[in-house]
């Protein structure tokens, strides 16, 4: 299966969350950090429809896994 790329902004898209630069990093410095046991589609901060997406984003070989793991990776630096 052929892995797609995808950049934050369009995962911030596919969120329903405002895409450009500034509203990503201040997304990410509002919610960092995220602790080590808190799954990425299991934080506070995601509405139902949200952490439906990044639950199935961050299944084996699906399309916005790996730009899913780099937010949950981002979220995790404090």
């Amino acid at each position: 299966m052929e892995q797609t790329s995808h950049p934050f902004s369009q995962l911030f898209l596919q969120l329903g969350l405002p895409a450009d630069a500034q509203s990503i990093c201040g997304f990410i410095e509002k919610h960092r950090p995220l602790p080590a046991g808190v799954d990425l589609s299991q934080a506070p901060f995601w509405t139902p429809a949200q952490a439906g997406f990044l639950c199935e984003s961050l299944g084996a070989d699906a399309e916005w896994s790996e730009v899913a793991d780099q937010l949950s990776l981002a979220l995790r630096v404090a």
